[in-house]
């Protein structure tokens, strides 16, 4: 135990333990609250990532804190280490202890045994469910960065009745394929370089980071199961390589989201975007699905006018963090 924390009168103090002294029990509780917020607020299905998390707790090989109090975990954080960089994987706390506090007392263990942990060099994480936090007042605030994200979401009833758009006849869409996961690799490196979303995620900034993404994206659950028959990619008719791509999952039943959209500088404002938003949304639609969502930066104007256009509407708004140079 490392530090402990008064709360609402009535309530018992948690206290922050190590996740690997519990076992899957102490936290079932707090994982199907959190199950039914994903469902709830973001029409997501957590359970599977919750019943991986069980499954690590079991074997005692999940990194990270739990809040603890009156013998049950009421909030918790994990994280994982790839070569110098932390990504911290989920931050959750009970309703009844979700104070900043609470959230601060938990975030700050976590951030502080990074920071001390030998060749970690960068923290990142995506908090969808917690309450924003104040930069200022964070853990290792001088190291912070904190982007606005958008959570949006449209009906796939009026996603299905997109007409192409007749302006740009050169795009050629194909379906994906393991073949072109190299070329995607490529272009999503050339495609985020000096980009907002670079910044958040480091692994779009060079092409082995990008293959990472890719086969995390393919091979796991974390943003829901990889949908290809609504994934594509764009081509001119003068070019082999591709020059826009478009990624789906399934997050729920009759559910999808949308992982990725990329396209490249010099072909931005041409419709390839567009077109690739209509394939995939069609796909959905004609698969069963009654809603599609994404994710989006703040920053990303012309990413959010492009979504607002098509009819997505934000369901959430929430904080992507980095920790840098420390």
């Amino acid at each position: 135990m490392v530090a402990s924390l008064e709360v609402t009168p009535g309530h018992p103090r948690p206290e922050v333990v190590d996740l690997r002294f519990l076992r899957p029990d102490h936290l079932a509780n707090l994982l199907d609250e959190e199950t039914r917020l994903w469902r709830e607020t973001l029409d997501w299905n957590f359970r599977h990532s919750a019943d991986l998390l069980t499954k690590f707790l079991g074997t005692r090989s999940l990194s990270g804190y739990a809040l603890l109090a009156g013998g049950q975990a009421v909030g918790y954080s994990y994280y994982v280490v790839e070569d110098s960089k932390a990504l911290i994987g989920d931050l959750f706390v009970a309703e009844h202890f979700r104070t900043a506090e609470c959230q601060h007392l938990l975030l700050a263990t976590i951030v502080g045994a990074l920071m001390t942990t030998p060749f970690v060099r960068r923290i990142e994480c995506q908090l969808m469910l917690a309450p924003p936090l104040v930069a200022q007042a964070a853990p290792a605030a001088s190291y912070l960065r904190v982007f606005g994200r958008h959570f949006m979401s449209i009906e796939c009833g009026r996603a299905a009745g997109l007409k192409p758009d007749r302006k740009h006849p050169n795009v050629v869409v194909e379906g994906w394929s393991s073949r072109f996961q190299e070329a995607a690799a490529q272009l999503i490196a050339e495609g985020y370089a000096g980009h907002v979303d670079a910044q958040i995620n480091d692994q779009y900034q060079s092409v082995p980071g990008a293959r990472r993404f890719l086969h995390n994206i393919i091979q796991y659950p974390g943003c829901g199961t990889f949908l290809g028959p609504a994934s594509f990619l764009a081509f001119t008719a003068d070019s082999a390589s591709p020059c826009g791509l478009i990624l789906a999952s399934l997050v729920n039943e009759r559910v999808g989201h949308i992982t990725q959209v990329c396209v490249l500088p010099s072909h931005r404002g041409k419709g390839v975007g567009f077109e690739l938003l209509r394939r995939s949304l069609k796909s959905m639609a004609e698969a069963g699905c009654r809603s599609v969502s994404l994710s989006v930066s703040a920053a990303n104007r012309g990413a959010l006018t492009l979504y607002e256009g098509l009819g997505f509407r934000t369901v959430r708004e929430y904080q992507a963090l980095t920790w840098a140079g420390f």
